[in-house]
């Protein structure tokens, strides 16, 4: 499986309106060759490099089987009408949180999961309940990392 973006390059910079100092909307992601037995799909985005320990970005699961792209600007909305149930990320908000790194260049992990069936997990589930959720039922990953450094 392989998980692509039409706004960044893999390991390339995250450009300014994805981060929060532009517009701060989620990036375009695609995907594809996803194993045919998924009933869905979950994608986990982190910063490792962030001060104290690794800081979640974005949590949202239970994408349905048919689902092989997210356009830009997703909204920070629980619920995603047809699309998924976003989670909470560290900064105790739903949906995608930008880039903001305090100083230096910053790694950001996008993790895609083709799954065995849905989570049934409500909304504003965290990266560890979804990653516990998930145990024992990921078919395949794929993953994409994007750069970001402050230009202020």
């Amino acid at each position: 499986m392989k998980l692509l973006s039409d706004s960044f390059s893999a390991n390339g910079m995250i450009p300014l309106k994805f981060s929060c100092e532009g517009e701060g909307i989620s990036p375009a992601l695609k995907w594809e060759d996803a194993p045919i037995e998924t009933q869905s799909f979950a994608l986990i985005v982190d910063d490792p490099d962030a001060p104290n320990r690794t800081f979640v970005h974005w949590v949202i699961y239970d994408l349905p089987s048919h689902t092989n792209h997210l356009p830009d600007a997703i909204p920070t909305t629980p619920i995603l009408d047809g699309r998924g149930i976003q989670g909470k990320n560290d900064a105790d908000k739903f949906g995608y949180f930008p880039p903001c790194p305090p100083k230096g260049i910053h790694r950001y992990f996008f993790k895609l999961y083709a799954l065995d069936g849905s989570l049934g997990l409500d909304f504003g589930a965290t990266k560890d309940q979804v990653e516990a959720a998930m145990s024992g039922h990921v078919l395949a990953t794929a993953e994409l990392i994007g750069r970001y450094q402050k230009h202020r």
